[in-house]
C-alpha cells in the first residue's frame, strides 16, 4: 500500500527553511529544477524538471520520474531504455525550489545520446578555442538500438 504524497502550503521562511514540511516551490510553470548523480560517485548524471505529479510518483516509487518540457508529458526515466534511476537519496534545497536526487542506474548509464552522463562534454574557459571537448570516450549503450525509431527528445 502507497500512502499519498502530500506538499504542505508555504507559510513562513522559518516553515520553509527550518520546519519539517515538504513545501515545495514549483516555478511559474509549474515546475522544479533536479539535479540527478551517481550515488556511487557523485558525478553528475543530468538535470531535469519535475511538475508536481513527477515528485509525488518520485518520493511514493522510490524511481525518478521527470517532466519532459519539449515532449510535454510525465516521464518515468528508463521505462523505455530500462535504465531506470532507483533513488537512493532524495534532498530539497534550503528554500526548497530545487531537488537533488542521488541514484543508481542498471547498465550504469543516464542519457538518451548513449553516455553515461549527459554533461559528456567540457566547455574550455578562458582564452583561446571554446570547441566543445569531449570527456567520455565510449557509449555505454547504442541509442538506436535501445530507443529504435521513436523521435528523438532534443528540440532545435
Amino acid at each position: 500500500m502507497t500512502t499519498e504524497v502530500e506538499f504542505q502550503k508555504r507559510l513562513t521562511i522559518e516553515q520553509v527553511e527550518e520546519g519539517n514540511d515538504l513545501a515545495p516551490k514549483f516555478d511559474r510553470d509549474g515546475l522544479i529544477v533536479c539535479v540527478t548523480t551517481a550515488a556511487n560517485s557523485g558525478e553528475v548524471l543530468m538535470v531535469g524538471y519535475m511538475n508536481q505529479e513527477a515528485l509525488k510518483k518520485t518520493i511514493s516509487t522510490g524511481e525518478a520520474h521527470y517532466w519532459s518540457r519539449s515532449r510535454q508529458v510525465l516521464w518515468h526515466k528508463g521505462a523505455t531504455s530500462g535504465l531506470v534511476q532507483k533513488v537512493l537519496e532524495l534532498r530539497i534545497d534550503d528554500d526548497q525550489d530545487a531537488v537533488w536526487l542521488r541514484v543508481e542506474i542498471p547498465g550504469d548509464a543516464s542519457c538518451h545520446v548513449g553516455y553515461r552522463s549527459c554533461f559528456y562534454r567540457s566547455v574550455p574557459t578562458g582564452e583561446g578555442d571554446h570547441t566543445l571537448k569531449f570527456e567520455e570516450s565510449e557509449k555505454m549503450f547504442d541509442p538506436k538500438k535501445v530507443y529504435g525509431d521513436a523521435p528523438n527528445p532534443t528540440i532545435l
